[in-house]
């Protein structure tokens, strides 16, 4: 949402101090994510209301009257907001994109999706050293890693390298979420499970390229 681990850590903190504060009723998924919207609302970087919509209902799973409810809006409004978040995807302007990833298909599905809102996929790649090199020349503006690489390496890692030299956000998508999420410092701003859904890849991937834009409401 913030596109800064740092800026989520302090909205989970004061949506759990809002929690806490009133323990008569019972926490739900719903009420969780509601007192953290509230949370993230008012920070600077923060999502336009149709962006969250979308991030509530394509990445997180809800329905829309879940999704009206942590917003605090009428279903009506949100199927409005949805409307709107899906001509923002049709209209986010074109940028480049790399994929770092060793299986065939799924590297061919991300770039279908990639490209179905309009983007460039520069490459797929499949290791470390062809990633870095292919990264270093064609200055993506968004990458998209797996990580485990077909020469046994980490994507992890490649992107670790590439950040060096690039200023470029990464959207990790692998079938081994726990690896990254660890509760450690370092954890990526951007992580989507295997197996995805391609509506949820294309929001994450509207969501990174929003933020590292600065684009503001």
């Amino acid at each position: 949402m913030t596109g800064s681990a740092a800026q989520g850590d302090l909205a989970v903190e004061q949506m759990l101090e809002t929690l806490l504060a009133d323990l008569t009723g019972q926490i739900t998924r719903v009420t969780l994510f509601r007192a953290l919207d509230g949370a993230l609302a008012g920070r600077s970087r923060s999502s336009p209301p149709a962006r969250r919509a979308l991030l509530l209902t394509a990445m997180e799973g809800f329905s829309q009257a879940d999704g009206a409810a942590i917003l605090g809006v009428p279903e009506t409004e949100l199927a409005g907001l949805l409307a709107q978040a899906e001509s923002d995807l049709a209209d986010t302007p074109a940028s480049r994109i790399c994929i770092i990833e060793d299986e065939p298909l799924i590297g061919a599905s991300l770039s279908q999706i990639a490209t179905s809102l309009g983007h460039t996929v520069t490459g797929v790649l499949s290791t470390h050293t062809s990633a870095v090199a292919h990264a270093l020349s064609e200055k993506p503006d968004l990458i998209l890693a797996d990580i485990q690489l077909a020469d046994g390496s980490l994507g992890t890692e490649a992107v670790a390298e590439i950040r060096r030299t690039l200023a470029v956000p990464a959207i990790f998508i692998t079938a081994f979420p726990e690896r990254l999420l660890t509760g450690r410092s370092g954890e990526p701003t951007f992580l989507i499970p295997k197996p995805f859904k391609p509506s949820h890849v294309k929001a994450v991937i509207t969501q990174a390229l929003f933020v590292r834009s600065g684009t503001r409401p």
